[in-house]
């Protein structure tokens, strides 16, 4: 690998993994655990710690912390890992932990996406790919995206919460509950306010978003029992996304945030 492309300011521990064409900037720490692959831009001031992995052609912003041990007073230098994809912009003073032994060790972010800055992920938190993430939206442990999913800035998850594809959570937002595939929650707690049809709108066919809106609104605005109505559409619809819809419902065990309607 070309030299001038690594700060002789920068700090590479012994053992290190650099792919090829990868730039790190000046007082960056990578450490001896760390793989950065090929054509990955490290800014300057940014710090890699302990087993991370990152992918190809990310860029990774100044003064992100990357991989430092997880925030959980039970964590006791176990051997853990984050293992970010490809394509990702990480953003200025971003705060990424690994996994933890009680959540499998492993903290997994995805590719092509974006996290603004002062993002923080938790431990043992599953990211998808081709998501958004805004200024300052901080994700407790064991938290899990699917693809596509937007969240808004300054926007705090729960721990365990689950979010489908292609949801929005709305900025300045709290999320307690699961949010289901192509839906939209905002509010303080955050609560379902509709379809994600911005997003849909850009991904899916006419024929797709309709289907899905029709069963949205059997689950969520006909007042039936919503596990039951779920469970009645897997059964009675081949639309793979009405199938993705239902499955994650049947499957929550935080529950979906929404308005009870009486029947």
């Amino acid at each position: 690998m070309p030299s001038h492309k690594i700060s002789p300011l920068a700090i590479i521990e012994d053992g290190a993994v650099i792919g090829k064409d990868v730039e790190i900037g000046p007082y960056c720490l990578i450490s001896a655990e760390a793989t950065i692959g090929d054509g990955t831009i490290i800014d300057q001031n940014t710090a890699i710690y302990g087993k991370t992995t990152i992918g190809k052609n990310n860029h990774i912003f100044s003064h992100a912390v990357i991989g430092s041990a997880p925030q959980d007073l039970k964590f006791a230098g176990e051997d853990v890992e984050l293992i970010i994809g490809d394509n990702n912009k990480i953003r200025e003073f971003t705060l990424f932990n690994p996994g933890t032994k009680g959540g499998g060790g492993k903290t997994i972010i995805g590719s092509h996406n974006l996290f603004m800055g002062y993002v923080h992920i938790g431990h043992d938190v599953i990211i998808g790919n081709h998501c958004i993430l805004a200024n300052a939206a901080t994700l407790a442990g064991h938290v899990e995206m699917g693809d596509y999913a937007v969240i808004g800035g300054m926007t705090p998850i729960h721990q365990f919460v689950h979010i489908g594809d292609y949801a929005m959570v709305a900025g300045a937002s709290a999320l307690a509950q699961d949010i289901p595939p192509f839906c939209i929650a905002e509010g303080n707690r955050a609560t379902l306010r509709g379809l994600n049809l911005t997003g849909l709108r850009r991904h899916l066919k006419r024929n797709e978003i309709d289907e899905i809106r029709s069963a949205y609104k059997e689950l969520f605005e006909a007042g039936k029992a919503l596990k039951d109505t779920a469970a009645e559409l897997v059964e009675n619809t081949n639309n793979h996304h009405v199938h993705d819809l239902c499955n994650f419902i049947l499957k929550t065990k935080r529950g979906i945030p929404y308005e009870r309607k009486k029947s």
